[in-house]
């Protein structure tokens, strides 16, 4: 646990009680402070008193006074659609509002980091796709280095759940916009921008306003070094602002669609090759077509990232390379279920905006794919120019029928409502060499409470499917 300083003695509310409001809960104690706690939910606010906690009810006429902070929770809006009730209340009292990723930037370096002969180091990445594997992959590079690292934020445990910082330690944070946009202090030392798509829109007030909740972890602290996906046009313009000069190396460029040019330090991955480019010259390489835990383009700027942050913190080109191999990738991120007479299944139910599922796309040769569920703004208008590999496709959930009218006759397509239906009807359909494909374009909430349910949904039944006579559950 990440003890919360500078509050000690001190009031402080904490509005949402799940992983990561009863995490800071409890680090506000550790750092000697009271938490008040709120929820809207009954269970939410019983969990808090099972754990000891006092209830704070923001509506009594006095919840304000000798309050020093509100923390919130990442999923409450705090501006747009519309301000939380709560946190507008806290403006009108003048009380500063924070959350769990503010707090923890401002806690864990402690003065015990003087005796430390190697300082730990921070690395946040951000970005709309490709977050989640970024940073399981540099975490996972930093392992089989035999670094010691810890993984947090928006995957695996919340930061203030972290353990103190050992001699030399990398943490490593995913951080979504949600939590950017807020946080009072943002200051890692390595920060990664991995690329821009629409996505969250109608919390940030639109596409310039999700930026710039993304660009807030570079200008905000200023970390040491950023390596900014140039894909898009905003991360060539946040890779500009951060730059002092052509070559300046505080600042790695990373690419899977650009020739390298010009002095400075870049990353880029072009027809399944790594490279890294330094002062106008090629100084390393990886040939990413035989890493199986890191299949098509998109997983390879992944790569690129990751390797750019590894050269960072000093490690060699070969080492990284190596670690590469042994990666096996994360659940519903482009998750190899398995194989059965030469078709090949494949679980990337985390590719739930049509961005991410055009990356998916053109991972795969023959395409059997399965997609549909809660669409979001656009629909599928970013993957209609990807879907030339897409053999068939089998649409379940809310948004089937408007994903078949937007396929219209070029994409042959069945509606098939649920997942049961489309696993089967793909498995039957499929000839050898396909892949089936759950790449769902969509949100998962009309028929799951998660990404992560429908991925296992699908992989349950593709698993039945594989071996009929093998145990399930």
């Amino acid at each position: 646990m990440i003890p919360v300083r500078g509050y000690k003695d001190c009031r402080v509310a904490v509005l949402g009680l799940g992983r990561s409001g009863l995490a800071t809960a409890r680090a506000l104690v550790a750092g000697g402070a009271t938490p008040l706690c709120w929820d809207d939910s009954p269970e939410g606010r019983a969990r808090a008193e099972g754990e000891g906690f006092a209830l704070l009810d923001p509506a009594r006429p006095d919840a304000w006074d000798e309050i020093a902070l509100l923390v919130v929770s990442p999923g409450i809006p705090h501006l747009y659609p519309r301000p939380n009730p709560v946190i507008a209340a806290a403006w009108e009292a003048g009380v500063p509002v924070d959350n769990d990723i503010g707090l923890f930037f401002r806690s864990f370096a402690t003065p015990d980091w003087d005796s430390m002969d190697q300082i730990p180091k921070v690395v946040a990445v951000t970005g709309s796709n490709g977050k989640s594997t970024t940073s399981a992959l540099i975490h996972h590079v930093l392992e089989a280095e035999g670094r010691a690292t810890q993984l947090a934020g928006n995957i695996g445990r919340g930061v203030l759940d972290l353990d103190p910082a050992a001699n030399g330690d990398v943490v490593v944070l995913e951080l979504s916009s949600y939590q950017t946009d807020l946080a009072r202090a943002l200051t890692p030392d390595i920060a990664v921008f991995t690329n821009l798509s629409p996505d969250h829109l109608d919390r940030h007030g639109g596409l310039g306003g999700y930026f710039a909740a993304k660009r807030r972890l570079f200008t905000e602290g200023g970390p040491d070094r950023a390596v900014i996906g140039v894909d898009e046009n905003e991360g060539r313009f946040l890779a500009n602002v951060l730059a002092e000069t052509p070559g300046d190396d505080r600042v790695i460029r990373i690419s899977t669609q650009r020739k390298p040019s010009g002095a400075g330090w870049q990353v880029v991955a072009r027809k399944g090759f790594l490279s890294e480019w330094r002062k106008g010259r090629q100084v390393a390489s990886i040939d990413l077509r035989a890493v199986p835990g890191l299949p098509g383009e998109h997983n390879h700027q992944n790569a690129c990232a990751a390797y750019a942050v590894a050269r960072s913190l000093g490690l060699n080109p070969r080492r990284i390379e190596a670690a590469f191999h042994s990666f096996a990738g994360l659940p519903h991120r482009s998750q190899r279920i398995g194989e059965k007479d030469g078709v090949v299944y494949v679980n990337d139910s985390k590719a739930t905006n049509a961005d991410s599922a055009a990356k998916s796309l053109q991972a795969f040769g023959r395409i059997r794919w399965i997609a549909g569920g809660l669409g979001k703004e656009g629909g599928l208008g970013p993957l209609l120019p990807h879907v030339g590999s897409v053999a068939k496709a089998y649409l379940i959930g809310h948004s089937a029928r408007d994903f078949a009218l937007e396929l219209g006759a070029d994409v042959p397509h069945e509606i098939c409502e649920t997942m049961d239906v489309a696993v089967a009807r793909a498995g039957a359909e499929a000839e050898p060499g396909d892949t089936v494909l759950l790449a769902p374009a969509a949100a998962s909430f009309d028929q799951y409470k998660d990404f992560e349910m429908r991925g296992a949904d699908f992989t349950a039944r593709v698993r039945s499917l594989i071996d009929p006579d093998a145990p399930q559950g």
